[in-house]
């Protein structure tokens, strides 16, 4: 018995098969059609899956989905920020139909990413845990007792959007100083070029939008880059960013008492340039005696997790499914 598992971003889409021991049996991807509209992103994912349930040597019993939000949960009418080209796209109701006879279920892509890490990485044995990927967005997933909690949306542990600087920069939800807004690679990025950092090449800004987001983590990647061979405003850069995220999670921490925190995501592979201020920020911040207990560990499943959090949907629906 195997799951078919879906992972929809901005600029790649994923389809694996998941064993019921929450084993990637194989996967395929390819890039996400640029400025793609409704049909063409459809044909595109529906091809992808038929392709890879074709090769499923036993029983499909369901197919597990992480995409990027909003959407409405858990319905699975999306409308990815990302993918201007889905807006209220049904993407379950037509799954459904492309797959009768077998559950579909869906969830942010972040939340997917954290029961993935829940289940089968660096948060297994942990009951109450944060999962949380910094990359072209600050995302997350929340489990507390065990339990994948979804909230009245499906949005809970939506930790992007905690303030971490009040009078700070614009967001795209439209308030200020979110950690999104801080933290976010392409945020960085630009942040570093107000200070004087210069990354070569077009800026990001000058880019057509399909470009974006790659253009974007790539100069927060050469951010990172700069920054391990000491360039100043880099280190700056990383910094900042590590002194927001640090900040944000000792109030999640205090909030919902966790053991754990696992970050993943591109930014996060920048390791102690990140990690080393987000620390020292975590524990000036993280006074309570009960929140000092607090781990932060970078994630352990890598570009896998998407899938296997989006199978864990119905393979462990006991933990990760309230729909």
């Amino acid at each position: 018995m195997v799951v078919l598992a879906v992972d929809v971003g901005g600029t790649k889409l994923a389809v694996g098969l998941v064993d019921t021991d929450g084993e990637l049996v194989l996967s395929e991807r390819m890039p996400t059609p640029p400025g793609g509209d409704a049909d063409a992103l459809w044909k595109a994912l529906a091809g992808l899956a038929e392709s890879v349930a074709e090769r499923a040597a036993g029983e499909l019993i369901g197919i597990g989905i992480g995409v990027g939000g909003p959407m409405a949960w858990p319905e699975g009418v999306v409308s990815p920020l990302n993918m201007p080209g889905w807006r209220d796209f049904p993407l379950v109701a037509r799954l459904s139909e492309r797959f009768p006879g077998i559950p579909v279920r869906i969830h942010n892509d972040a939340v997917a990413f954290a029961v993935a890490e829940h289940w089968r990485g660096a948060g297994h044995g942990s009951d109450n845990m944060l999962g949380m990927v910094v990359s072209t967005g600050v995302g997350g997933g929340l489990i507390l007792g065990g339990h994948l909690i979804d909230g009245g949306t499906g949005n809970a542990g939506h930790i992007g959007h905690i303030i971490v600087e009040p009078d700070g920069p614009a967001c795209g939800c439209g308030g200020r100083g979110c950690l999104e807004a801080v933290a976010r690679g392409p945020a960085l990025a630009n942040w570093a070029v107000t200070q004087g950092w210069e990354p070569g090449g077009a800026a990001v800004s000058d880019l057509p939008e399909p470009l974006y987001m790659e253009a974007a983590m790539a100069s927060a990647r050469q951010l990172a880059f700069d920054a391990a061979a000491g360039d100043p405003i880099a280190l700056a850069a990383m910094r900042r960013a590590g002194r927001a995220i640090g900040l944000a999670l000792a109030s999640a921490t205090h909030l919902c008492d966790l053991d754990l925190v696992t970050i993943g995501g591109g930014l996060s592979q920048a390791g102690k340039l990140i990690f080393d201020p987000l620390e020292e920020s975590l524990r000036a911040h993280a006074r309570m005696d009960f929140a000092q207990r607090v781990r932060v560990l970078p994630a352990a499943l890598g570009q896998d997790a998407g899938l296997i959090g989006a199978a864990a949907l119905i393979l462990r629906s006991d933990h990760y499914w309230a729909g």
